[in-house]
C-alpha cells in the first residue's frame, strides 16, 4: 500500500444519501475480489462513527462501484487482513 504522493480521497453517498469524504488506506484483492479500506476524512477521531470503512469494488452497468460488504464472516476477514497489512506496513516504517 505504497501511498509515494499523498493518499487518495473519494467523496461517496451512503444509503441514507449522507456524503462522505474518505482517504483511501490501501487496496487488496482476495480471490476475485476488490476490496479497499477507508478513513472517514470528514469526521473527528473522538466520533463513535470513526473507524476504517471497507468496501468493495464491485462492476454495475460496466462501472466500477462501491458496495458495502454485507456477509459478516467475509467482512472480518478483509477487516483482519487489512489490519496485519496496515500494522506490517507501519512496523517497517518504524525500522
Amino acid at each position: 500500500m505504497d501511498n509515494e504522493f499523498g493518499n487518495d480521497f473519494y467523496t461517496v453517498t451512503d444509503e441514507t444519501g449522507r456524503e462522505l469524504t474518505l482517504e483511501h488506506l490501501g487496496t487488496m484483492q482476495i480471490e476475485d475480489h476488490t476490496y479497499m479500506a477507508f478513513l472517514p476524512a470528514d469526521i473527528d477521531e473522538d466520533d463513535p462513527d470513526y473507524g476504517i470503512v471497507l468496501l468493495e469494488v464491485v462492476e454495475e452497468n460496466g462501472e466500477d462501484i462501491f458496495a458495502t460488504i454485507d456477509e459478516d464472516d467475509v467482512r472480518a476477514a478483509v477487516y483482519e487482513l487489512f489490519i496485519e497489512e496496515l500494522f506490517a506496513e507501519e512496523d517497517t516504517d518504524n525500522e
